[in-house]
């Protein structure tokens, strides 16, 4: 039998691993981005490799709804300027630990568009530390998975709060937010003095979450193969590959997933018409569905490309717009969903204004048309400067929408570009371009066009895209040995 170690009696055989999850949102409590998505489906997935994870959120006003009256495991008396308690549930899906300190979080609108961040996710990671040491009489953790700048600063109060302390992993979801606070010292946080250094969580004159999470985590992953060699040059490593390098022996790159469950053509219900690999003729009426709520004009024999997509320059949005002229000169449609840069969303609603019947934007998030679009579309585009993972082009890939990505990260690791040779031997699952710019973006357009009108071509690369492994369990199954090889390195 397999052994676990505990910080308790050394090793012993376990029934399972226990880890705590610590993240600032998780779907379907909270979601804001991918980030959301990641935490709300690990848990699950890491279930059948003998691991149980619960999930540290903050008390946001929609979290506090849906965990209701839950009850109260650990009390403190005040916790950065007020008293908060830690609620145990389950809700969404999720076996859920939520920090229920009002003054921190129970505030209407966006959870990050907030001046005291410092000290409302400082508390996320102190309560993670706490639990990390056994604040909850239950609940002993092995390991302490940090996600994002939000919890990076967990790793750091499990070190120098000195002693006997789990495992600790912290995972970049997008090295690009690092969490920097000039003008936070570590008095305010409840560090000790010797941690405002190089080696601790100083980060270029300021106080850095994610820079602390990274320099002092027992093991550091990010969430695709591809972005964890980037990060670690000049180019991709946004100021922080040095120390990434440095910790090179304990960094690794495990792609991610998405729910299958979640995310499945043949059970759907925001669909129009539910369809699978084997039985594809039904998703013709989501393309209908899909022209009809976007106002495109009624041409089904136009390829209909697809962007749902934070509307950023990291996003790459603005090489759509000068592509743009490609997909309607081809005879494409394109339908936008998204929100973000204002700029940006005046933009493509010009544009649609432009080429009206051809191009249509709905500004803002919708989870009902999001799901459409990737049934509806034939080609989803997702041409980013860099992407950590990404999972639109793994929805797209479920969803028979071939993607049409940059080569970049885990866009590079999930889509096998529809070169010659790749058609050939079946492999292939979309169109890859390089280097990412709007020429090479409109040449991969006008690859995908071609592609289109060789209609037999097509449905063997969408039946290819549909059977692609974009499920969490090959990951999960990298996530529980990273553990317990750490455990087993700690021993």
């Amino acid at each position: 039998m397999a052994t676990r170690v505990s910080r308790r009696k050394g090793p012993e055989p376990f029934a399972e691993l226990r880890v705590l999850s610590v993240a600032s949102e998780a779907f379907p409590l909270v979601k804001t981005g991918g980030l959301g998505d990641v935490v709300g489906a690990l848990p699950a997935a890491l279930a059948p490799e003998g691991v149980t994870a619960r999930t540290l959120l903050p008390g946001y006003p929609q979290v506090m709804a849906a965990i209701g009256d839950a009850p109260v495991v650990h009390a403190y008396p005040t916790l950065f300027g007020g008293a908060a308690r830690v609620r145990a549930a389950r809700a969404g899906g999720l076996d859920a630990l939520v920090v229920d300190a009002p003054h921190l979080y129970l505030r209407a609108g966006n959870p990050y568009a907030h001046a005291d961040n410092a000290l409302r996710f400082a508390a996320l990671s102190r309560v993670a530390a706490d639990i990390g040491r056994g604040a909850i009489a239950d609940f002993l953790p092995d390991v302490v998975h940090a996600h994002d700048w939000q919890a990076g600063l967990a790793p750091a109060y499990l070190h120098y709060d000195g002693g006997a302390r789990p495992g600790t992993v912290m995972t970049v979801h997008n090295l690009a937010f690092q969490g920097l606070f000039p003008g936070v010292t570590c008095d305010d946080l409840g560090l000790p003095w010797h941690a405002w250094s190089i080696d601790g969580v100083e980060s270029y004159g300021s106080i850095g979450y994610l820079k602390a999470g990274l320099q002092l985590a027992d093991r550091i992953t990010t969430v695709s193969p591809t972005y964890a060699a980037e990060i670690r040059t000049p180019e991709g490593g946004m100021g922080l590959d040095g120390l990434l390098r440095h910790r090179a022996p304990v960094v690794s790159g495990i792609l991610n997933g998405i729910d299958d469950a979640v995310w499945n053509p043949s059970t759907d219900g925001y669909l129009a018409a539910r369809y699978d690999a084997a039985h594809r003729a039904p998703r013709a009426a989501n393309r209908e569905a899909l022209r009809v709520r976007m106002g495109l004009a009624a041409t089904p024999d136009a390829p209909l490309f697809g962007l749902v997509s934070r509307l950023s320059w990291q996003k790459g949005i603005d090489l759509v717009l000068a592509a743009l002229p490609v997909i309607v000169d081809g005879g494409g449609q394109l339908a936008v969903v998204g929100t973000g840069d204002h700029d940006l969303e005046s933009a493509l609603s010009a544009a649609a204004g432009a080429y009206p019947g051809r191009a249509a934007v709905h500004i803002g998030y919708d989870e009902a048309l999001a799901h459409l679009l990737q049934a509806g579309a034939d080609a989803v585009l997702v041409p980013s400067r860099f992407e950590p993972c990404g999972l639109t082009q793994m929805c797209a890939l479920r969803y028979g929408a071939l993607p049409v990505v940059s080569h970049v990260g885990g866009l590079a690791d999930t889509v096998v570009d529809a070169n010659d040779a790749a058609i050939a031997s079946g492999v292939a699952t979309g169109v890859q371009f390089s280097p990412v710019t709007s020429e090479q973006l409109a040449f991969a357009i006008g690859r995908t066009i071609a592609l289109w009108k060789d209609q037999a071509t097509w449905r063997r690369l969408q039946a290819r895209a549909m059977t692609a492994d974009v499920s969490w369990r090959h990951s999960a199954q990298q996530y529980a040995r990273l553990y317990r090889e750490l455990l087993a390195a700690r021993s």
